[in-house]
């Protein structure tokens, strides 16, 4: 029995003195992997909360016809898409498709609901997404169309900022066969 409590005594010993402190060395030596992770920028973060104020105050400007003020925000390069495929390209396009909209075919827009996620894109995650500033955007739109119509449906917007501040990507996801039936199209 002492042989055997003696061997079992001895093991843990040498078992104790092989152990590694877990306490950092003192001197130079350093966690190369806390280090890299300090240092490596994220994919994306989270943006200026400006940028949601931005957003803001562009549906206030649709919404209350004020064109002009809403066009401002964009570059002259814009491009605007929608998920079906379809986009405007150039300032100049936009506006006179969105002005004849807001002129001729829609009477009144209403906004709720709406939710803004400002990100900084660092580097692209597969392809076509471009690193900057984007804001994300999903909110309830109530329109009033010229023909008496109502509708309220939710869009999900993605604009994206160059470096002047200015809109060069907008991305509208939303169903446009409600809005078309309603107009009658």
């Amino acid at each position: 029995m002492k042989k055997l409590l003696s061997l079992a005594t001895g093991c843990c010993f040498l078992l104790a003195c092989t152990n590694q402190s877990t306490e950092p060395a003192s001197g130079t030596a350093k966690d190369t992997i806390s280090t890299t992770r300090q240092t490596e920028v994220p994919q994306s973060e989270f943006a200026d909360a400006r940028y949601t104020e931005m957003g803001k105050k562009g549906l206030a400007q649709l919404s209350s016809g004020d064109m002009a003020g809403w066009m401002d925000a964009y570059a002259d390069n814009a491009i605007y898409r929608w998920s079906s495929g379809d986009s405007l390209v150039g300032k100049k396009a936009i506006s006179d498709y969105w002005t004849n909209r807001r002129s001729k075919v829609i009477d009144t827009m209403e906004y709720a609901n709406d939710i803004w996620l400002p990100v900084k894109v660092n580097r692209s995650q597969r392809g076509p997404d471009a690193p900057g500033i984007w804001l994300l955007g999903w909110y309830q739109v109530t329109a009033k169309y010229k023909n008496g119509k109502k509708l309220t449906f939710w869009v999900h917007t993605d604009l994206h900022y160059d470096k002047n501040d200015k809109i060069d990507q907008a991305i509208n996801y939303i169903d446009r066969a409600p809005i078309n039936k309603a107009l009658g199209q």
